[in-house]
């Protein structure tokens, strides 16, 4: 029938791959995968204020050497924009800027002139005239985006979507967008904050396990190390405990926090920030029952510092470590990273990535790592570690081998 596309088999030679645009950002092209895909749509969101525009501006300056950029601009004047490129020190003879919130503009700017790369900043801002519905609302923004789409898989132009999202996660914000989009990509951090965190939730071109870390300086974005924002080895205190992180293709070490604290409000209370709270009241009802860590007239709170996110499992043990240390008003007893699994009956689980893990820990200066028991495996297996590795079984062993028995003095 005239019309109706004919199947591809998947072993059949086609198309050569799409390329790859570098945006010489460093860390937005590891959660990107390598850079942005030619006709890719990649949708950038975060809080008003944290730099989004920023990291974009950069991004198509680093990115104007594949081609011709455009920055599609619904909240800022040229000048604004000159500004800020000015204040940067970014290339701004690589960025052309069109100040227009009309969809048609910039379906327009990008159907005449082709660029490589283009953004729009902000797709809340952008109306498309044949819809009787103010912008931001959630029509105009569904509508916008998947026009865009069409236009970018049409055009091979590499796009990218600035979507704001309001800290009470309004509709017309980018989740409403992100079964439409390829790439799904959270700026997240702390205004009073200098760090920032890009966290990808979704990517068909690569992974979503990656993570970037940037820091926010008078000059712009730039990449630093993670370490130093995310864990800080130096004086012992009670309640802390470096957790080896496996972020794609490199392990960062964050520190875990926790604070116990006697309370007479029932039931007590357990926060948890960047680690999942269900997680949490399984790790602390584990130490009550098997390792005897009395917490049911305490709060807990247990953060990651640096405004990290941990969801692995393998993130447990470095949990029950701080918070048996904060109950017991005592540090570890060694700069110590500590990861495995927590099972209900109180074992301590084997997890992956061990040599990963261990190197990133002695890379930190880690005198002592507590890790699930292996069998006949050997805890240095596959290269370097810290000095002392502590296999255990359970919950149990690993407070009796990791936490001091002197309180700290005052």
């Amino acid at each position: 029938m005239d019309g109706v596309p004919a199947p591809v088999a998947l072993g059949a030679s086609g198309e050569a791959p799409p390329r790859r645009l570098a945006t010489g950002v460093g860390e937005l092209d590891r959660v990107l995968g390598g850079g942005l895909i030619e006709g890719g749509l990649v949708l950038l969101g975060g809080e008003p204020g944290i730099g989004k525009s920023t990291l974009v501006l950069q991004a198509l300056a680093g990115a104007g050497a594949h081609g011709r950029t455009i920055l599609v601009s619904g909240e800022e004047t040229v000048g604004q924009v000159r500004e800020r490129s000015q204040r940067l020190a970014v290339d701004a003879d690589r960025v052309e800027v069109v100040a227009d919130a009309r969809l048609s503009a910039a379906i327009a700017a990008i159907e005449l002139h082709r660029p490589a790369v283009c953004a729009i900043d902000s797709v809340q801002t952008l109306v498309a005239d044949h819809l009787d519905a103010p912008a931001g609302s959630v029509a105009q923004v569904r509508e916008c985006a998947a026009t865009l789409l069409r236009v970018a898989k049409a055009s091979g132009v590499a796009l990218v979507l600035v979507g704001q999202v309001t800290k009470d996660g309004g509709l017309a914000g980018p989740r409403t967008l992100e079964h439409l989009v390829d790439v799904v990509v959270y700026f997240e951090g702390d205004e009073t904050r200098a760090e920032r965190v890009l966290r990808p939730t979704k990517n068909r071109f690569g992974s979503t396990d990656e993570a970037g870390i940037l820091e926010m300086r008078p000059d712009g974005l730039a990449a630093t190390d993670p370490s130093r924002l995310l864990a800080s080895p130096g004086e012992l205190r009670p309640g802390s405990c470096v957790y080896p992180d496996v972020r794609g293709t490199r392990v960062l070490p964050v520190e875990v926090q926790a604070l116990v604290a006697p309370t007479e409000v029932v039931p007590p209370r357990r926060l948890a920030v960047g680690i999942d709270r269900g997680r949490l009241a399984q790790v602390i009802a584990v130490l009550s029952r098997h390792a005897r860590v009395r917490l049911g007239d305490q709060d807990v709170f247990v953060s990651v510092a640096g405004g990290a996110r941990i969801s692995d499992p393998a993130s447990d043990l470095a949990v029950a470590l701080a918070i048996a240390s904060a109950q017991r008003g005592v540090p570890l007893a060694a700069p110590t990273a500590a990861f495995g699994e927590l099972g209900l009956t109180g074992a301590v689980r084997p997890v992956g990535h061990y040599a990963r893990r261990l190197g990133a820990a002695a890379d930190h200066g880690m005198d002592v790592a507590v890790v699930p028991a292996r069998g006949s495996a050997t805890p240095s297996e596959g290269g370097r570690g810290p000095a002392r590795v502590r296999e255990i079984e359970a919950v149990e062993d690993a407070l009796d081998v990791a936490i001091s028995r002197t309180p700290r003095s005052g």
